[in-house]
């Protein structure tokens, strides 16, 4: 093979496996639009339910903020995956703000459970390390924007 052959060929496999890269990235996102439509309807679901029954304010609350949180996780990961298929790189950012999501609808998902029985050994233990997460996840994002804002400030050459 002559070096422009093979230049070729190297090019038709990157073209190949960018266009599988994309692919994928299709699949996931539309699985992720299919589950945020299923726990859409499931919340609708799980309200309408549960004012049809035996009328329980912290169980309806819970149930729909539970719901409403997973809910915004999946469109965070779906805005991810958009933002990969946009830039064609992957982003911390989302991935952080995701994180810091889901622990703090963990912590309000632990305090609501433990309001009546709540035991340091247990729930107690549980918060602190969500709490500890969900503050490194929110300095790991402060320090990510900063990075980002320095980085595409144009330099300013100086007179010499």
């Amino acid at each position: 093979m002559t070096g422009v052959s093979k230049k070729i060929e190297g090019v038709r496999v990157q073209v190949a496996l960018k266009t599988a890269e994309d692919v994928i990235h299709l699949v996931v996102a539309v699985f992720l639009v299919l589950l945020a439509a299923l726990l859409a309807v499931g919340v609708v679901g799980d309200v309408v339910a549960a004012f049809r029954g035996p009328y329980e304010e912290q169980t309806i609350v819970l149930s729909a903020l539970d719901s409403s949180l997973v809910l915004f996780i999946v469109a965070e990961l779906l805005h991810t995956v958009r933002l990969t298929i946009r830039d064609r790189s992957l982003n911390a950012e989302p991935f952080l703000v995701v994180g810091m999501i889901a622990g703090v609808r963990k912590v309000l998902i632990v305090t609501a459970e433990s309001e009546k029985s709540f035991s340091w050994q247990v729930q107690g233990i549980e918060l602190v390390i969500l709490t500890a997460l969900i503050l490194v996840m929110t300095l790991a994002l402060f320090i990510w924007r900063r990075a980002m804002a320095i980085g595409a400030r144009p330099e300013v050459k100086l007179p010499s």
